[in-house]
């Protein structure tokens, strides 16, 4: 008989090690996968450890192991044990300047970033984040973007995720259908964009549109955007609502691999947890993600989440031969750590 399907969601934890409480609970739910943050992460031994620890909570199944190791800001894995990278905004600088040369860099940066990773056997980045950010927009996004300009950003996520999957990594392109023009941080509140749906077309959606007509989509997975979008629908944002999935992730982008939600922790979210997680799934997404360890909320997050199926399922095993490829490893890492800095210093 074979293993009951994986909860659709994906869970973080409190500190550096895991506690009797979330053993009993990871053991008993079954999540999909786990994310790692800051709190979680001492050197190079200690998460090591610690993601063994996940693999071994139960043989019968392998979860994914996330992390949001983007460079510049959003970094989890830092010094001294980790390499600082460049924010994706620098390559986008380049690419101004030398096109090729900063794809060359930047595909040789974002295996780096996989390659130490995989060492710790951590098999999904959230990274690229491929919203185009728009004048007098939240800096939220910032720096953490390539550029403004829809095709630069799509070439450039292209070689991102291109340079995560050398390394046997998987990407998770954010935030679809786009955050670039929000002008609220969805961490701290809702973001609501009043822009029309032709605007919208040629700009945010338009960098996710050319990499899903690509074969990269499917080995990419994806993480929606806590947005309302007016022209679309304006009651829900993207994450809980069906329109904005069915119509525009699902349809017009034509994403097709696993769509996860952005964390239902954040208060552009309300409502109890249980009912976050279900609106999320019925809208559509595959998996929720919920992020800071608070038991008392991922407990009700898997009261209100349902067993991966269908799709979801089909998605992830898509990745599979990325996440279980031999590692292809860069022999000599400091070099080719410099190479990126020298192409962006001297592009």
């Amino acid at each position: 008989m074979s293993a009951p399907a994986p909860l659709a969601a994906i869970f973080g934890m409190a500190g550096l090690t895991l506690t009797d409480g979330e053993r009993d609970f990871f053991r008993r739910t079954r999540p999909v996968g786990y994310i790692l943050f800051a709190r979680n992460v001492e050197n190079p031994v200690q998460v090591s450890g610690l993601v063994n620890d996940l693999r071994a909570l139960d043989p019968a199944y392998d979860p994914l192991i996330l992390i949001d190791q983007e460079g510049g800001r959003v970094q989890r894995l830092k010094p001294p044990f980790w390499r600082q990278a460049p924010a994706m905004v620098e390559f986008g600088a380049l690419h101004a300047r030398d096109p090729e040369r900063a794809a060359k860099a930047l595909r040789l940066n974002m295996h780096l970033l996989g390659e130490e990773l995989r060492a710790l056997g951590i098999d999904v980045d959230c990274a690229p984040v491929m919203d185009v950010p728009a004048p007098g927009a939240h800096d939220v996004i910032g720096d953490r973007a390539f550029a403004g300009e829809p095709n630069v950003v799509g070439d450039l996520a292209a070689v991102a995720c291109q340079g995560l999957i050398d390394a046997g990594v998987v990407p998770v392109i954010k935030h679809i259908p786009g955050h670039g023009r929000a002008g609220a941080d969805s961490h701290k509140e809702l973001p609501v964009v009043s822009e029309d749906l032709a605007t919208l077309r040629t700009s945010d959606f338009a960098p996710f549109k050319a990499l899903c007509a690509s074969s990269l989509q499917d080995s990419c997975f994806a993480m929606t955007a806590h947005v309302v979008y007016r022209a679309i629908d304006s009651a829900q944002p993207a994450t809980t609502s069906r329109v904005v999935i069915a119509d525009i992730i699902r349809g017009e982008i034509g994403f097709r691999g696993l769509l996860m939600s952005d964390d239902l922790g954040m208060k552009a979210l309300n409502g109890p947890f249980d009912v976050r997680a279900a609106a999320a799934l019925d809208a559509g997404c595959d998996v929720v993600l919920h992020c800071d360890g608070t038991m008392a909320e991922m407990e009700a997050v898997a009261q209100g989440a349902r067993a991966l199926a269908g799709d979801g399922l089909r998605a992830i095993a898509s990745t599979t031969s990325v996440r279980r490829q031999p590692r292809a490893a860069i022999t000599n890492a400091a070099a080719a750590s410099f190479r990126v800095l020298d192409a962006l210093r001297h592009g």
